[in-house]
């Protein structure tokens, strides 16, 4: 009896060690996959819902819609997708032809697919676009519909091979951004009147309800091409993008969505490819890029209208991509005031003599916002214009852009990046004396054909290993 009672109280010693152990092992891998960006990364892509569809087909045809490019198929496409979502969902198929339409609304279920020689073709009259709650230059809005539009929506996609065209140029849409390059001429009315812009910033840090801030015909506010507003479980893929009014992608508000295979090649006057805003959970990967403005865009609400949402972007993952021409390859800002934190851009290849800078983040003391943990690697580049990584707090771009709200940046690191041709810097970052940029590190980085190492004003604690530019190794700042 003694002998069992000695052995029982031997198995429950070993049992409570093995516990410690099994525990002890759990909180390592907790502990790594919480200090490990990387780790981080994979655990966010993992918890990625992906959308799932009813193997149910609508073809727009069967609602009326003609392949001519010149019928108006506004109706057809409304008509498919009620069907389509009131059935449980499915696909609504667009067959090869060209389709010329007003704006599409998404539906919850529902799949927006196009066959690889399908095109449609997005009408240039405004008064085809009704107007929705929307957002413009990191504002919310009351203005014209983008051209496909989701609010409020589950389960959702657009995808295939084939073309989004939204027709615009310097005849239409573009001579609205008021600029000469772009068909402006004197005399024209454009978005830079001072009933226009200038009154929703106004109205806005007065803090009017969106409800009243009603713009739309006479205010020329171009609209958005792709918007998917406060959704969720959101895919984008395969669809070639060309000729946007303005911002191409641009999920507001909205979790978990993947943007797979896209190609944009669009160069308007702000023709960022890409733009979260208030979104978590982003992932673009396998995209190219080619645009008139930044290629990708991570954005956080403008000032006053940020600061009230106080939505932060965070878990924006860029993979497997690339950037020709554009503003910049991946930048945060400048309408960042509710903040960015947790972005990783790797294996990504940036290349063009048009192409301004390679990672840039953007802000000021009018926009503020907290801008942290952005996290590089892999990164070929080979031609930028003036640098391959800035860090701008002084962002100036409207005029006096100063204020009460001194951002902060931290925590930016790059890793194993070679530059052919690097500009003008290599690192160009600047902060305020009460809020330097803090903790850059340049890790495995080779920059070649540049003209000055760096350009720092109140930049604290920057670390160079192994880093290499213009073949001489670069030493750590420390202050």
């Amino acid at each position: 009896m003694i002998i069992d009672k000695v052995i029982s109280l031997k198995s429950a010693v070993c049992f409570i060690a093995i516990s410690l152990m099994i525990l002890s092992c759990a909180k390592q891998t907790t502990v790594v996959s919480e200090t490990d960006p990387w780790k981080r990364m994979e655990l966010v892509i993992k918890s990625i819902p992906e959308t799932h569809f009813i193997n149910k087909t609508y073809n727009i045809n069967d609602f009326g819609a003609v392949a001519d490019g010149k019928t108006l198929n506004t109706n057809a496409f409304e008509k498919a997708i009620k069907e389509c979502a009131a059935n449980g969902g499915g696909k609504v198929l667009v067959p090869n032809g060209k389709y010329l339409t007003g704006p599409i609304h998404l539906e919850s279920n529902v799949n927006l697919h196009l066959e690889d020689n399908a095109e449609i073709l997005f009408s240039l009259n405004p008064k085809d676009y009704p107007i929705v709650h929307t957002s413009w230059e990191g504002t919310e809005v009351m203005n014209y519909s983008p051209l496909i539009y989701a609010k409020n929506k589950t389960n959702v996609a657009v995808t295939g091979k084939g073309i989004l065209n939204g027709q615009a140029d310097k005849t239409n849409w573009w001579i609205w951004s008021g600029g000469k390059d772009y068909g402006w001429k004197k005399g024209i009315p454009s978005q830079n009147d001072p009933q226009n812009r200038e009154v929703l910033v106004e109205m806005a840090e007065k803090g009017t309800p969106v409800s009243e801030r009603v713009f739309g015909e006479g205010r020329y506010l171009r609209p958005n091409f792709i918007e998917f507003f406060e959704c969720n479980t959101v895919l984008i893929k395969d669809v070639t993008i060309i000729n946007s009014p303005f911002w191409i992608l641009h999920p507001l508000k909205t979790n978990n969505m993947i943007i797979d295979g896209v190609t944009v090649n669009s160069h308007g006057p702000n023709n960022d490819g890409c733009d979260p805003e208030y979104s978590q959970n982003i992932l673009i990967r396998n995209c190219t890029f080619n645009t008139g403005d930044d290629c990708i865009a991570i954005k956080a609400g403008r000032d006053a209208d940020g600061r009230r949402v106080a939505i932060p972007s965070k878990n924006i993952i860029v993979q497997n991509c690339k950037m020709i021409d554009g503003h910049g390859g991946v930048v945060i800002g400048s309408e960042i005031s509710a903040g960015v934190n947790n972005v990783y851009v790797e294996n990504c290849i940036m290349d063009s003599p048009n192409l301004d800078r390679a990672i840039r983040i953007k802000t000021n003391s009018k926009r503020g916002g907290i801008i942290e943990d952005v996290f590089v690697r892999n990164l070929e580049v080979g031609t930028v214009k003036e640098c391959v990584l800035k860090l701008n707090m002084f962002y100036n771009v409207y005029g006096s852009q100063t204020g009460n709200f001194i951002p902060t940046i931290r925590n930016i690191s790059l890793e194993n990046v070679t530059v052919k041709n690097g500009g003008k810097y290599s690192v160009w970052a600047e902060g305020y004396k009460e809020s330097p940029v803090e903790n850059i590190t340049l890790k495995n980085v080779k920059i070649q054909k540049v003209d000055s190492i760096y350009l720092l004003k109140n930049v604290k604690n920057i670390n160079f290993i192994n880093t290499y530019i213009n073949d001489k190794k670069v030493e750590s700042i420390k202050n």
